[in-house]
């Protein structure tokens, strides 16, 4: 047993819906947060490395590295967004669970129903936004203000994506949801 009271395990598969749509398109999502969690974490090795070097040549050779704080910064947006759909699987994001206990299970279940709805929403709106700042990005060739200036277009792509497979994944755990049997 760990300090903690638990055993680190790894996590398993997500529980499917029982709606036969909304569950082909979960094993789907499945294999495609599967992916993207193994492209992120070597995106997160990398970050790591190009700091690590960027850290060496200022420090010790007195050479700037322009380049590494927004190839960093790109990397973490492409990592945090794309694993998001991933940890919503899990249903790992933060929930309140305080009103879990005192709520009848019927009333608990709308509950969770509203969420989910006001979950997606959100994300799906937020998905909008980064869609059309991602065009308008592509479209006017905005680029940062550094040096370097790489196009906008590339961090605006990856949030965009993440928010449009985790705006998926709410939606297909809300049919999932609404469908189950009692």
């Amino acid at each position: 047993m760990s300090a903690h009271g638990y055993e680190a395990q790894a996590p398993q598969a997500p529980a499917l819906p029982s709606h036969r749509g909304a569950a082909t398109l979960a094993v789907l999502l499945n294999r495609i947060n599967h992916l993207l969690l193994v492209i992120s974490m070597v995106g997160m090795i990398v970050t790591a490395l190009v700091l690590s070097y960027s850290v060496v040549m200022r420090y010790f050779f007195k050479v700037a590295t322009d380049w590494q704080d927004e190839a960093a910064v790109f990397m973490l947006v492409g990592a945090t967004f794309f694993c998001a759909a991933y940890v919503q699987s899990f249903r790992g994001h933060i929930g309140i669970e305080a009103l879990a206990g005192l709520l009848s299970p019927a009333v608990n279940r709308v509950r969770l129903i509203l969420v989910d709805v006001l979950s997606f929403l959100f994300c799906a709106f937020f998905s909008w936004k980064s869609w059309t700042l991602f065009h308008e990005a592509l479209v006017e060739g905005q680029t940062t203000s550094s040096t370097l200036a790489p196009p906008l277009w590339i961090p605006y792509s990856l949030m965009a994506f993440g928010m449009t497979l985790l705006s998926v994944q709410i939606l297909v755990q809300l049919i999932g949801r609404i469908t189950e049997k009692e």
